[in-house]
């Protein structure tokens, strides 16, 4: 049986943007992220971080510190009675770094590998699960998935927008203030489905 997901980006969406999280200090979660997160628990749906991490690739840090940032995120979520079902990331960059990282990889968005990996192992109906982030390469990486894509106006979300998405004819399912909003009309969407 197929069961239907929510992919959320990492930093922006869930977590704070800071710029490269090259320390654990640096990765902190946005407000309501934990009781976004607790809701799509509730409901039934699968809750999946899909992200870019080419800083490993460009040798900001390595991959073992990507790592303890998604666990000290898992247990902030926990510590918030949310969960992940899986944590999925991208340490590639096609023109940046050496081997392995140096790669034009299916897994770095707007590619949809990762969101495609996730469903796989979790039996996962893409064309009936959502996409939330902050990033015009979120919202293609949807595209290409056949999920619905939902932009946060946190993170980048509001420049992206303006300047990536619109110009671009990209046309998002819902704009929400943040993860909690974006969820909600989610959850909203499927008790009228």
């Amino acid at each position: 049986m197929s069961r239907k997901g929510v992919f959320m980006d990492r930093d922006g969406t869930v977590c704070e943007e800071v710029g490269y999280v090259n320390h654990l200090d640096r990765s902190r979660l946005l407000p309501r992220s934990a009781e976004a997160i607790r809701r799509i628990n509730e409901a039934g749906l699968l809750a999946f971080i899909i992200t870019n991490q080419s800083g490993v690739a460009r040798g900001l840090f390595d991959e073992a510190l990507v790592h303890q940032v998604h666990a000290k995120m898992a247990r902030a979520l926990l510590e918030g009675g949310a969960r992940l079902d899986g944590v999925y990331f991208c340490p590639h960059h096609p023109s940046e770094g050496t081997s392995p990282w140096r790669q034009a990889c299916d897994c770095r968005k707007p590619r949809p590998g990762l969101l495609k990996r996730a469903a796989a192992e979790h039996g996962v109906d893409l064309g009936s699960s959502y996409m939330i982030g902050d990033t015009v390469l979120d919202l293609e990486a949807a595209r290409s998935a056949d999920a619905t894509g939902l932009l946060v106006l946190t993170g980048y979300g509001k420049g992206d927008l303006m300047y990536r998405i619109r110009p671009r004819g990209i046309d998002p399912a819902f704009i929400a203030t943040d993860l909690f909003e974006a969820v909600e009309w989610i959850l909203q969407r499927e008790r009228s489905l």
